[in-house]
């Protein structure tokens, strides 16, 4: 019996717009739960913005709103770019609810009841200006370890270290700009030691069982040898989940704490029978796409906390944790304004799918890549348009031509459906395994394959010298061009449902690959990609050069 899969996407900060490099989560569980959907899997995919928090406290200072204000126009946003990027949510959500409140509240007091829960009064810093203690993205201050000198006070964004505010040199206050104080003041540590012996039972089966990305196992391998520490989930800020317990009083969870309880309170504001899906492992697997800074957050805080209440929890299964995809010559970076991001790709007028099958091709699967508009231009035009386009164009071109638009009876190709049979089953267990690009590699290597047998078949001629074998020949490749359509589906979802209208196909599924019947008629052929010229895709890379303010 197959099991479920529960997909989650880490959950997007609401308090910006996301570029190309924060999309590549979302878009890599949309591409794996569309197949997961096709392969007949029972699938849930849950994602939505993570909204409490000192990010979004300190930006709606910045901007005179309400947090919740700047949340309901943030979610709209990312709304919107997701609708556009044609992402398949079974459930698009956000974490200000009740729900979140109630459940990350339960977790903490069955944590509170099993003893790891420890209370403690800390130093922290203080701005005398502002009248208030400053949690983590209210300071600013230079990187204890790599001397970036605009590193926040949860985490440098340039080495990717976890910081408290007091670790940070020259400190200073991310809303006035002075020099805080240090001052005493109480907050609550998640015992994390006293559930390692837990938390390293679970790892070890669960990283052979599943699918863990390498970067993924040596970063939780490293932080449980190098000893794990208690960790503050508290903070002194307005915006967030109460801190049910006497004392603390006016203090709220840390983001980090409650945000990936964000995946369970989203599918309880989808359905009622949540538990199926977060309290049932023996019949659901976990499946998580994020980028490498967040797996500590995801290997070891957020299992450590379900694992804590002693209670029955569906836990991480495959960790699908991507390297960064930079820019030009440097960072993507929300906070800086660098990059293109979600509404820029919109507004070129350049197709979604086009977008979406690039991310793939050079998504940062094992390494770090880099976008460059020469490559973005260089890649759609050789395999979207001269592989792909080419392929289904001709192939259907050729029958509207020769054969009326009807699919010509012939024999199947048994060395042809062999080698598409075999290229079929390795794009499967890549996707089996999360692998997204290189089964998009594969995919189009397929394609070529098929180009390949066409322009060595010469059916122009073969028509004319042996109409049987020039039939069994388009024969062959029309049910490639169909079984094109249903692997590229989850990919580019848009142009698999044009192919698959222009052959008459009602519905894909991942079954129909090398099945060789169904197909009669088909419709007119029409062009699937059209070319990025020079001049268009330079006058982008000029668009967008520089940060978000200077282009404005």
């Amino acid at each position: 019996m197959k099991k479920k899969r529960l997909v989650t996407s880490a959950l997007p900060y609401v308090n910006n717009i996301p570029h190309l490099g924060n999309l590549i989560q979302v878009l890599s569980a949309d591409v794996f739960s569309r197949y997961c959907r096709l392969a007949d899997y029972e699938t849930l995919y849950v994602c939505g913005t993570d909204e409490y928090g000192t990010a979004t406290e300190t930006r709606a200072l910045q901007e005179g709103v309400s947090p919740k204000e700047l949340c309901d126009h943030y979610h709209k946003i990312h709304t919107d770019i997701y609708r556009w990027f044609n992402i398949n949510f079974d459930k698009w959500g956000r974490t200000s609810t009740p729900e979140q409140t109630q459940i990350v509240q339960h977790i903490f007091n069955k944590c509170d009841e099993a003893g790891l829960i420890r209370e403690d009064t800390i130093s922290q810093l203080y701005c005398e200006s502002c009248e208030r203690f400053l949690a983590d993205r209210y300071v600013l201050g230079t990187c204890p370890h790599c001397g970036y000198e605009d590193a926040r006070g949860d985490q440098c964004e340039n080495c990717g270290k976890l910081l408290d505010p007091t670790d940070l040199i020259d400190p200073r206050c991310n809303t006035c700009g002075h020099t805080p104080v240090e001052k005493d003041t109480k907050h609550l540590y998640l015992d994390l030691p006293k559930v390692l012996p837990k938390l390293q039972a679970w790892m070890d089966e669960a990283s052979v069982k599943g699918f863990w990305a390498k970067n993924a196992l040596q970063m939780t391998r490293s932080w449980i040898r190098d000893g794990l520490k208690e960790r503050c989930i508290t903070r002194d800020l307005k915006w967030g989940i109460p801190v049910p317990k006497d004392g603390f009083e006016g203090k709220v969870f840390y983001v980090w704490f409650d945000a990936p309880i964000g995946y369970i309170s989203i599918t309880m504001t989808h359905t009622k029978e949540w538990e199926k899906w977060w309290r049932n492992p023996e019949e659901v697997e976990l499946f998580q796409f994020i980028g490498k800074d967040n797996i500590p957050f995801h290997t070891v805080i957020f299992p450590s906390s379900l694992l804590g209440t002693g209670e029955k929890w569906t836990l991480l299964h495959h960790m699908s944790s991507s390297e960064y995809l930079n820019y030009e010559d440097g960072k993507f970076s929300k906070s800086k304004g660098i990059g293109v991001f979600g509404t820029d790709a919109k507004d070129t007028g350049i197709p979604a799918d086009v977008w979406r099958f690039y991310i793939f091709y050079n998504r940062p699967e094992k390494s770090d890549t880099l976008f460059t508009w020469k490559d973005f231009q260089e890649k759609a035009n050789s395999e979207l348009l001269g592989n792909l386009g080419n392929f289904v164009n001709r192939t259907l071109t050729f029958i509207h031509k020769f054969y009326q638009g009807r699919i010509p009876e012939g024999e199947i190709d048994k060395p042809f459906a062999e080698e598409v049979r075999r290229r079929e089953e390795s794009i499967t267990n890549h996707l089996e395994h999360a692998e997204l690009k290189d089964a998009l590699h594969e995919i189009f290597a397929l394609s070529s394959f098929g180009n390949k047998t066409f322009q060595e078949g010469e059916p122009w001629k073969l028509r004319n010298e042996d109409p049987q074998k020039a039939a069994s020949l388009i024969y062959n490749l029309t049910y490639l061009v169909k079984d094109l359509a249903i692997l590229i589906q989850p990919y580019i979802p848009s142009t698999a449902e044009k192919t698959s209208k222009l052959l008459g196909l009602t519905s894909m599924r991942w079954d129909e690959l090398s099945n060789y019947t169904g197909l009669g008629e088909i419709g007119k052929p029409e062009i699937l990609f059209t070319r990025l010229e020079n001049d268009f895709i330079m006058g982008l890379k000029e668009k967008f050069a520089g940060s978000q303010a200077e282009r404005a």
